[in-house]
């Protein structure tokens, strides 16, 4: 069974911001693995937080020459300045029960079975502003989890794109490519109309 990095949404108004990064991760620190950079296959560098049950991944499994595929959160301020959190990595035969013969396979085939693609990032969240001159939108995302800290609770991306200002406070569904350190919108759906009247 071919693991899907991204899950399926299991409730209508899911809150997320998750996407797969390939490239390689390079530590600022030998001794510290849990910060450092993303190197995309175009040599592009990313500020990376590793996360507790990825960081155990890293230290066992991972070869820090390699390429792998990563499963990331994304936090940004701006288009220009992109942050991840890496939640885990996808290899299908390392860490599932794939019979290892990678040599032979396409991750990018497989990732395109699964209706997914390098730098690929699924959004869904609250439409709560919209840029029209800077052609750029924020979507705000409430993690579900009550266990989170206070600090991680909402926060904000800002993505390139358009959406027409009368899908404010909507609730969103959105398809983002990764370009450099931006986050640009490449196809969306409206999942619940004005939340703001549910408030």
């Amino acid at each position: 069974m071919l693991k899907n990095p991204i899950p399926q949404v299991t409730h209508q108004l899911q809150y997320r911001a998750i996407g797969i990064i390939n490239g390689t991760f390079t530590p600022h620190d030998s001794e510290k693995l849990n910060r450092g950079f993303l190197v995309d296959n175009k040599g592009e560098k990313i500020e990376t937080v590793v996360l507790g049950k990825a960081l155990s991944l890293l230290k066992k499994h991972i070869d820090l020459k390699k390429s792998y595929y990563w499963v990331v959160y994304p936090k940004n301020k701006n288009t220009q300045n992109l942050h991840l959190q890496v939640a885990g990595i996808w290899d299908p035969y390392q860490l599932n029960d794939f019979p290892n013969d990678s040599s032979k396979t396409n991750f990018s085939k497989l990732l395109e079975e699964l209706d997914l693609k390098d730098n690929y990032f699924s959004v869904r969240g609250e439409l709560v502003f919209v840029n029209t001159q800077k052609k750029e939108i924020v979507i705000k995302i409430c993690p579900a989890s009550q266990l989170m800290n206070l600090k991680n609770k909402n926060f904000k991306l800002v993505i390139k794109g358009e959406l027409s200002l009368e899908l404010l406070n909507n609730f969103v569904s959105l398809d983002i490519n990764r370009d450099g350190n931006a986050l640009k919108l490449t196809r969306y759906e409206v999942i619940e109309k004005d939340l703001s009247e549910n408030n």
